[in-house]
């Protein structure tokens, strides 16, 4: 047996019957869904360029700030500023040009304080404890070495007094 033909005409009729809105509805709800759609479109990149507030405990000395490509790190004691960036998993901070100057002149300092404190321990005098040979005196060997003896003779003694008559310990 064959199946019926299916005529277009009646099953799109049948279909625009059954279905509760009529033609003119229909653009209404297709408008409404456009516009729905362009208004999402239009407000997500405003959404998206704002950004995140900071976050930032206020016992921290950092605050971050997202910037274009990383971060902008804001230090709170001494209002320097510095770009992070993320490259690799690796956070890497450049100093600003404040703070790289502040760095510089920091290191000058200490390299001139390690100077002067050289030039200090080398012209101190050497105390008269310190002796170019620290190997112990002969006394002081000997003294050592009847320690040590001692010390053996009475573990020797424990061992053999805690000894089973059998020999067994």
């Amino acid at each position: 047996m064959r199946a019926p033909a299916i005529d277009a005409r009646t099953t799109n009729a049948h279909v625009r019957a059954s279905f509760p809105f009529r033609a003119a509805t229909m653009g209404r709800a297709q408008h409404l869904f456009l516009a729905i759609i362009l208004a999402a479109s239009f407000g997500a990149p405003a959404v998206a360029e704002t950004p995140p507030p900071i976050i930032a405990p206020d016992g921290e000395r950092f605050t971050l700030t997202p910037a274009e490509g990383g971060y902008v790190r804001l230090n709170k004691e001494t209002g320097a500023l510095s770009y992070c960036a993320v490259k690799d998993g690796v956070t890497a901070c450049r100093l600003g040009a404040e703070e790289r100057a502040a760095f510089e002149a920091e290191i000058d300092r200490l390299r001139k304080e390690n100077a002067a404190l050289k030039a200090r321990a080398e012209a101190a005098p050497v105390p008269p404890a310190a002796r170019p040979n620290m190997a112990p005196s002969e006394e002081e060997f000997e003294r050592a070495l009847s320690f040590t003896e001692r010390f053996l003779r009475r573990i020797m003694r424990l061992f053999r007094e805690e000894a089973s008559p059998g020999g067994a310990l």
